[in-house]
């Protein structure tokens, strides 16, 4: 499959997932009184996404890779946030688990679009 725009990304598809995910476990009561924690791991989930549309538009592979390799630290940023989450029991543990796997999986579709970019 042509990739014609961002949204043919995978790692793009599937970072969407991720931040409809942490929206959605940051709207449970607990979490959202926690203003600073929700607000933080909200903007990181929004962040991997968005590094990943931004640097679609990019002149080269190099500064492509750059802003997917942005992404990959917000996504890392994520999965930080959801242990102090897991801390505090705004999220119990299968939430935890599905969410971090989530993130894993983000990962990994980041990192392999890095390597196909490598060797076009």
């Amino acid at each position: 499959m042509k990739i014609e725009r961002f949204e043919d990304i995978q790692a793009w598809q599937k970072a969407r997932e991720l931040a409809r995910d942490v929206y959605a476990l940051t709207k449970q009561t607990a979490f959202a009184r926690d203003r600073g924690l929700s607000t933080q791991i909200q903007r990181a989930a929004v962040s991997v996404m968005a590094n990943i549309a931004e640097g679609f538009d990019r002149r080269t592979h190099k500064e492509f890779k750059s802003f997917l390799s942005l992404a990959l630290a917000s996504n890392t940023e994520v999965k930080s946030h959801l242990y102090v989450a897991l801390d505090q029991q705004y999220v119990c543990q299968a939430e935890f688990e599905r969410v971090y796997a989530q993130c894993t999986t983000t990962a990994k579709l980041i990192i392999g679009f890095m390597k196909y970019l490598s060797t076009t």
